[in-house]
C-alpha cells in the first residue's frame, strides 16, 4: 500500500515577517494577484500599491477587467478588526471601486456577518469578499498559498456563470474573443515587449496598465462603424481636472508625435476623459488582422511612451 502524506498548516509569519514590506508586494506580482482573480471569479490587475485616500493608504488598488472597476485590496496578517473593517470601506468611497477583498488568516464572525450585510444592502454593481489566506507544505515542500471564501456576494457564482453564458450567445462575441486571443499570441511572440496584455474575453475593448490609478490604455473595435481605435482614458471624481492639466500640456505635442488625427475629448457628460486615436478598418477581416495588429500594438506603445510621464506628474 503506497503512504500518504500529510498536509501541514504554515503559520503566515514564518512567511511573511510583515505585511507591508512582504504580504503586500508577494500579493501584487501577477502569479499570485491572478490566484486570487481565479478563486473569486475576477480577472484582477493591479493598478497601485499604498494609494493614498486622504491621510490614509490602501494596500492594493486593482482594475476587475471583465468590468473595468476599481477593487480595493485590504490586507491583515492577524485576526480581523473593526479598524480593518472601516478602513476598507473608506478607501472604497475615495477610490470610487466598486469592489473590496478583505483578507486574513480568520475572520471574527462579527466582520464576516458585516461583509454578508454590505451584500445584502448593495446592488449587484457593489461586491464585497471576506478571504481567509492560508499556507500549506507536504514534507519538506516549499510553502502553497490558498485563498478560502467566507463571505461573497449573495448568488455570485450564478452570476460570474450567467455573464459566460452570455458572452458566448452572438457570433460578434466568439469573433472578439478569437481576435483578442490572436492579439495576445502576436504579442507574446514580439522579444521584450513593453506592454502586458490581460486574458482575452468576448468583449469590444481590452485594456492596459500605465502605472497610476484612474488611467489606463485601452484597444477598442466597433463593428459598426468598421473602425479600430487605441484610447488614453482618465476616470475618477477628478477626471476632469486631471484631463485639462494634461490637455493644457500635451495637446499640441500630441499632434506632433502621435497623430494629427488624435481626438482630445472630454466628455463632460461623463465621468471620464480620453484621448483618441481610430482608422478605419474592419475587425471582421481575418487576412487583415497582422495589419491590424501591428497598428494597435504600434500605437499603444506610442500612447504608454507619451501619456506616462504625464501620469507620473499629474497634480491633484
Amino acid at each position: 500500500m503506497k503512504t500518504l502524506a500529510r498536509l501541514e498548516k504554515v503559520d503566515l509569519r514564518d512567511y511573511w515577517e510583515d505585511e507591508a514590506k512582504d504580504f503586500t508586494p508577494w500579493l501584487s506580482e501577477e502569479n499570485n494577484i491572478a490566484l486570487l482573480g481565479s478563486t473569486i471569479g475576477m480577472e484582477l490587475e493591479v493598478i497601485g500599491r499604498e494609494e493614498h485616500v486622504g491621510s490614509f493608504r490602501a494596500d492594493i488598488l486593482c482594475r476587475d477587467l471583465r468590468t473595468n472597476s476599481h477593487v480595493v485590496i485590504e490586507n491583515q496578517l492577524e485576526q480581523t478588526d473593526h479598524k480593518h473593517l472601516g478602513q476598507v470601506i473608506t478607501y472604497c468611497a475615495g477610490l470610487s471601486a466598486a469592489a473590496f477583498i478583505w483578507i486574513a488568516p480568520s475572520f471574527q464572525e462579527e466582520h464576516r456577518a458585516s461583509v454578508d450585510w454590505l451584500n445584502s444592502i448593495t446592488d449587484e454593481k457593489f461586491n464585497f469578499f471576506a478571504i481567509e489566506v492560508e499556507l500549506f507544505r507536504i514534507g519538506d515542500s516549499d510553502a502553497a498559498p490558498n485563498f478560502k471564501i467566507v463571505a461573497k456576494p449573495n448568488g455570485w457564482s450564478k452570476n460570474v456563470r450567467r455573464q459566460v453564458d452570455e458572452e458566448e450567445m452572438t457570433a460578434t462575441k466568439s469573433r472578439q474573443l478569437d481576435y483578442w486571443t490572436a492579439f495576445k499570441d502576436y504579442v507574446v511572440g514580439k522579444p521584450k515587449s513593453p506592454i502586458h496584455v490581460q486574458k482575452p474575453a468576448p468583449q469590444h475593448w481590452t485594456n492596459f496598465a500605465i502605472g497610476r490609478s484612474d488611467f489606463h490604455l485601452s484597444a477598442s473595435l466597433n463593428s459598426i462603424q468598421k473602425t479600430i481605435s487605441v484610447q488614453f482614458w482618465i476616470e475618477g471624481n477628478n477626471a476632469k481636472k486631471y484631463y485639462d492639466q494634461i490637455y493644457n500640456a500635451a495637446y499640441e505635442q500630441s499632434l506632433k508625435e502621435l497623430s494629427e488625427e488624435v481626438e482630445w475629448l472630454r466628455l463632460d457628460d461623463k465621468k471620464s476623459s480620453c484621448v483618441n486615436l481610430a482608422i478605419s478598418s474592419d475587425f471582421m477581416d481575418q487576412h487583415d488582422w497582422p495589419n491590424q495588429f501591428q497598428w494597435i500594438y504600434d500605437n499603444i506603445i506610442k500612447f504608454k511612451d507619451f501619456f506616462g510621464p504625464y501620469v507620473k506628474t499629474v497634480k491633484k
